[in-house]
């Protein structure tokens, strides 16, 4: 008897060639074998047990990409990086040449593709991830967010592009009985922003300034180069501070691309923030972390999260995945707040058939 957990899901990433996508391929494919912890993954974690998630080794992957790079010398890359560990990519090297067997060239019906990945590998439903570097073009992201709803597929939008956010899009996908999630994978700074910006407000401390800087490198580093995509990127990490604080502060953040430091990133926070009889004071945060390896296990989680949402009938937004996002798409800012509501959602689930 098939189940919601042993249900065949498709995974059909956006950029499936790109650091994310490959971090997120391998990752899977070292779970599925039992060669690494689930480290990163919130879906690991108790309170997700036995809801009826897809297992991992069920997941079935796929993609669109521009780039025809293997998937096996995009790993060897990585793990010159210093972010997917030695000998990894010879251990799941037929993971990656199944996945690199379905990543194809987009196309002028993106949808028919998806179709036919669903149909030749049997799979009950389909979960359609876009990962793809930020693109100053809407029609690129709302092309896959359409093809997605005309596939029959629920949809994820892990960056600041606009996919879903596209006049009569979520309702289509509604009236289709289609979830979606999005938008913009919450990794880095503003994941430090959404657990700090509470704590000032609810111990009534002024914030007078917030500023941030991101160094980085990578494709992303190359996109955000350009400012009109760094402005999508910068319009979530200053909604999570107004959500929580009220305002935005006085403030810039700047993002800088340093080719040097590959899929590695370093982002330092200045906060000029006021106490008690007017007694000024400062923090200052630094986070150096790896991009693809923060943002692959949060893929793995929505994309079981969604598939599961779908098997239980939810349709529209998915209430509770705010957790998951810089710009989501409804609920609290809080932090702590959008994990009680993610606790919610792992509940409506664990009742759900």
């Amino acid at each position: 008897m098939t189940t919601a957990t042993t249900a065949r899901t498709g995974l059909w990433l956006i950029g499936a060639r790109g650091s994310v996508a490959t971090t997120t391929i391998a990752g899977r494919a070292a779970l599925a074998a039992g060669l690494t912890p689930p480290t990163g993954m919130v879906t690991a974690l108790p309170p997700f047990a036995g809801i009826g998630l897809p297992e991992l080794d069920h997941v079935v992957v796929g993609g669109h990409d521009i780039v025809d790079v293997p998937l096996a010398k995009r790993a060897e890359q990585l793990v010159a990086g210093g972010v997917l560990p030695h000998g990894l990519p010879a251990a799941v090297a037929a993971e990656l040449a199944a996945a690199d067997e379905e990543i194809r060239q987009p196309g002028d019906d993106p949808a028919a593709d998806i179709a036919d990945f669903a149909r030749r590998h049997g799979l009950h439903r389909t979960v359609v991830v876009n990962v793809a570097s930020t693109e100053t073009d809407p029609a690129i992201s709302t092309g896959y967010a359409t093809a997605a709803i005309e596939a029959g597929c629920s949809y994820v939008n892990f960056t600041p592009a606009t996919g879903m956010r596209a006049p009569g899009l979520a309702e289509r996908a509604l009236a289709a009985g289609l979830p979606h999630a999005g938008r913009d994978g919450k990794t880095g700074q503003t994941l430090l922003r959404a657990a700090l910006a509470p704590m000032f407000a609810q111990r009534a401390l002024t914030v007078r300034s917030w500023s941030g800087t991101n160094l980085l490198g990578g494709g992303d580093g190359a996109a955000l180069a350009d400012p009109a995509a760094a402005a999508a990127k910068n319009a979530g990490k200053e909604r999570v501070l107004a959500d929580n604080l009220g305002a935005v502060p006085e403030g810039t953040v700047h993002i800088d691309n340093v080719p040097a430091l590959g899929d590695w990133k370093t982002a330092w926070d200045h906060v000029a923030f006021e106490g008690f009889l007017g007694a000024r004071m400062v923090l200052q945060t630094i986070w150096e972390g790896c991009d693809s390896a923060l943002a692959a296990p949060l893929v793995l989680d929505l994309t079981r999260l969604v598939a599961r949402a779908h098997a239980a009938g939810l349709a529209g937004p998915v209430p509770g995945l705010g957790f998951f996002f810089k710009d989501p798409d409804a609920g609290p800012a809080a932090l702590g707040d959008q994990y009680q509501e993610l606790l919610g959602l792992a509940r409506t689930l664990r009742a759900a058939p």
